[in-house]
């Protein structure tokens, strides 16, 4: 695989300074475009977020020459890809696949793998300076480059080697069960984490499948870049064919028109909203496409009455982590009636020391919340279902001000009281993919009768991300790992959003991953089991067929003369 330039050539600012260009990635070549779009810096955005965004449409719509801009506002610009582009990108996948998957699994999965986890450790400074750039805040940055890392360390690919082929010898025949790959796979990405999002499908060529990635327009250059720079060179080092990668731009709908409409395409892996997903489930299951989601959230966390309440609270301000606009955080929260007051006091004094500022700011964990209206609508929702306002509920400036023209929301807890009017709140049925965290304090009862209110009311929720749960009793632990069947990721006393190695990073049930929703590891959901059985030649076919039942009955006097 000839390894992606970035072509053509960028412009330079008025100051000196250069503007990062990626053109497509289509069949190990860079293929430009006749238009391009720019990427508005973070922090410009933030000091005047009209002008910037102005600034965006007049380059987008050829109104202003890129050697004309004022240096830092815009950071970067991708190519957009037309129609052909992106049908030439699945015709290259396509051209790839077979040659691809002849490579032996240990070549695209341990040393494809390795050098991936080389040049992301090498990148890794680079690759957040990208996801500065897009708006990603630097402490969040770091943990999605954390998180990619993990996805191929040495134990998380040892894991996906034990499921990929398991192999026996019985008798005269070599048998073993692998997953094979399904071909084509096309990758969708959100634009709240395209470029992790990115890396994780990356993951499914490791089953020798050839992958098209499609970078959102709101956020293409982390995409562009790590597949340019990062995973592309480990392609060629290993002698990856032409096509195995490819990478185009352009507005979602059209693009994944193409995808369904295209033979060439087995597989969408699809980020979005619950309610367009599984509509476009739909629509691949009629194209004759597999549909992988990874749509909305809305996970739950447990707090038991012997909780670490300390511990708990920290981990329950991970839910305002990117102002909410995350998949993965915390969205409600089910507590033990003895703990409930002292739970709500501890998150609402963490709650306040959660910044907004400029990305580059190590402390700064909040993000522009560019359109409020529907967090004001779900707040107002809560009260007027007998919530109570614990802290936040208004909108700021970077430095904490109260503004109702601020791009910035405070961190929002409401409590609920009692579980049976939690599910009437809008906040807690559905995910709200802004920083208001819903406490519900449980009606008190019988300790047996609790654990099983609160697994009941967990397993009802009908999304299944992510689950969490804190307590130190054995048995409740026990109970709750036992009997919480819903989501694609449990984890007891810890972080809500840590990465860990070997475990999944996405995936779930419900409304989260669709009708065959489950943790998501795209080497496996984009692959299928085989059986395959290889014989010496000595094996009779007429005794392969009735000999198992001879033996049987042969078997039969023996074990019964063997009785006492």
């Amino acid at each position: 695989m000839s390894r992606a330039r970035t072509a053509p050539p960028a412009p330079h600012h008025t100051d000196g300074s250069e503007l990062l260009s990626y053109a497509s990635l289509i069949d190990g070549k860079s293929v430009p475009g006749d238009r391009w779009v720019y990427v508005v810096d973070s922090d410009a955005l933030l000091q005047d977020a009209f002008a910037s965004l102005t600034l965006k449409r007049k380059l987008e719509s050829g109104r202003l020459a890129p050697e004309d801009l004022p240096g830092g506002s815009i950071v970067g610009r991708v190519a957009r890809a037309d129609r052909e582009a992106v049908e030439q990108a699945v015709r290259a996948a396509a051209g790839a696949t077979a040659e691809w998957n002849a490579f032996p699994l240990d070549v695209r999965l341990n040393q494809f793998g390795e050098l991936l986890h080389r040049r992301l450790t090498e990148t890794a400074e680079r690759t957040i300076d990208i996801l500065l750039r897009e708006g990603h805040p630097l402490a969040l940055a770091r943990w999605q480059v954390s998180g990619a890392l993990e996805c191929f360390s040495p134990q998380s690919l040892d894991f996906y080697r034990s499921q990929m082929l398991h192999e026996t010898t019985q008798g005269p025949r070599r048998t073993s069960v692998r997953r094979r790959p399904d071909g084509v796979v096309c990758l969708n990405p959100p634009q709240n984490a395209p470029l992790s999002s990115a890396l994780l499908g990356v993951t499914s060529m490791m089953a020798g499948n050839s992958l098209v990635v499609r970078a959102p327009r709101s956020a293409p250059l982390g995409v562009m870049y790590v597949l340019h720079e990062v995973v592309a060179p480990a392609l060629e080092e290993l002698g990856a064919p032409r096509g195995t990668l490819n990478a185009v731009c352009g507005d979602p709908a059209p693009v994944l028109n193409s995808w369904l409409e295209s033979p060439l395409v087995d597989d969408i892996m699809y980020f979005g909203s619950s309610e367009a997903g599984i509509r476009f489930q739909d629509r691949c299951v009629a194209a004759g496409k597999k549909p992988i989601l990874e749509l909305a959230g809305n996970d739950a966390v447990v707090v038991w009455k012997d909780a670490d309440l300390e511990y708990a609270a920290e981990a329950l301000t991970e839910s305002f982590f990117g102002s909410g606009q995350l998949c993965m955080i915390p969205n409600q929260v089910l507590a033990h009636p003895d703990v409930a007051d002292e739970l709500v006091a501890l998150l609402a004094r963490k709650a306040g020391e959660i910044k907004a500022g400029s990305v580059r700011d190590e402390d700064v964990l909040l993000t522009p919340v560019l359109r409020n209206e529907k967090f004001f609508e779900c707040l107002q929702d809560a009260l007027d279902g007998g919530a109570e306002l614990v802290c936040g509920g208004h909108a700021m400036q970077a430095d904490g001000t109260r503004d109702t023209a601020g791009i910035f929301l405070e961190p929002t807890v409401v409590l609920v009281r009692g579980m049976e009017a939690a599910r009437r709140i809008q906040a807690v049925r559905h995910e709200t993919f802004f920083p208001l965290l819903p406490v519900i304090a449980a009606e008190p009862a019988p300790e047996s009768v609790l654990l099983e209110r609160f697994t009941d009311f967990v397993n009802s929720n009908p999304y299944g991300l992510r689950n969490s749960v804190w307590a130190k009793d054995p048995e409740a632990v026990e109970h709750f790992v036992t009997r919480i069947t819903k989501g694609g990721l449990l984890k007891v006393n810890d972080s809500h959003i840590g990465f860990l190695p070997g475990l999944p990073t996405h995936g779930g049930t419900g409304l989260t991953g669709g009708v065959h929703g489950e943790a998501n590891y795209p080497i496996l959901r984009t692959s299928h089991i085989q059986g395959v059985s290889v014989s010496d030649g000595s094996v009779r076919p007429r005794d392969a067929v009735f000999g198992a039942w001879r033996s049987l009955r042969e078997a039969a006097p023996a074990a019964e003369s063997a009785r006492p």
